[in-house]
């Protein structure tokens, strides 16, 4: 069963037998704080690699990594994720680089972006088929359910375009896949600056995911953003995907200084004995 979000996360022993970690979390905004090497990160590495185990190995009890995760509600034994990297490194991997060589990507950034196109593919073909059974089922309300759909696609065109206005660039609204505009040249969202990128992956991720329940879970995602998006980061990702739990790290006074302190936990106050 697919659980809404996480409610608690449990780890025993997070560094060689010490540290062990109970933290409750809420449907919404969770924000991990404390100093470096505190094991901030350390916790989301955990916690996203729990996640990737199959349903089989999520039980009820610690597994050999030392982490449990309740969910909501209880008897769920998984929730949909995703992850948000926000370092903008080379792309060193061979493998991938072989994969992806006519795509001229250079960082993981790039790399992210890439995988998401696909998504946004999917996203749009899942759209397209909610629209049609509408019709096909003859719902009374099928074109107002039809509008309000093809809307999410739009609202999400409209914030992007909105953040990027300083900049001259548009998104090309014809094309399936994501192209720019930007003085009168078509471009990839590869040539994107890294704060624009990081955005984009952020934004994208969120509206794939479709409205659904999700957890969400980024590691210092203010790397690259400028202070402006940095305080206006969680309510758009809100905006796009209010069922969205957030589970982040941050060094940034700004992510979290419009309306979000209480939402913020230091690590020191979720260790037990």
């Amino acid at each position: 069963m697919t659980g809404q979000y996480i409610k608690r996360i449990e780890i025993e022993s997070l560094w060689r037998g010490t540290r062990h970690i109970v933290w409750d979390l809420l449907p919404g905004v969770n924000v991990l704080s404390g100093i470096n090497g505190v094991g901030k990160s350390t916790i989301l590495r955990k916690v996203l690699r729990r996640l990737t185990q199959g349903k089989e190995e999520l039980s009820r009890d610690y597994s050999g990594m030392g982490v449990h995760l309740t969910f909501e509600p209880e008897e769920a034994d998984c929730v949909r994720f995703d992850s948000i990297r926000g370092i903008d490194r080379p792309l060193l991997s061979a493998d991938i680089m072989s994969k992806v060589t006519e795509a001229r990507l250079t960082t993981e950034l790039d790399w992210q972006l890439y995988q998401l196109q696909r998504r946004y593919l999917d996203y749009q073909v899942n759209q397209s088929n909610r629209i049609v059974a509408l019709f096909t089922a003859a719902d009374p309300e099928a074109q107002q359910k039809a509008a309000a759909i093809a809307a999410e696609k739009s609202h999400f065109q409209d914030l992007v375009d909105q953040l990027f206005e300083p900049t001259g660039k548009k998104i090309d609204r014809k094309a399936n896949e994501l192209y720019f505009f930007h003085l009168e040249e078509r471009i990839t969202p590869y040539l994107l600056s890294s704060g624009e990128k990081q955005m984009l992956i952020i934004l994208l991720t969120v509206l794939v995911e479709n409205r659904q329940h999700t957890v969400l879970l980024m590691d210092e995602p203010e790397v690259s953003l400028h202070i402006e998006w940095q305080q206006r980061l969680l309510e758009l990702i809100l905006d796009l995907n209010p069922n969205a739990q957030i589970i982040l790290t941050t060094h940034s006074p700004a992510v979290i200084m419009n309306g979000w302190m209480d939402r913020v936990t230091d690590v020191e106050d979720i260790i037990v004995p």
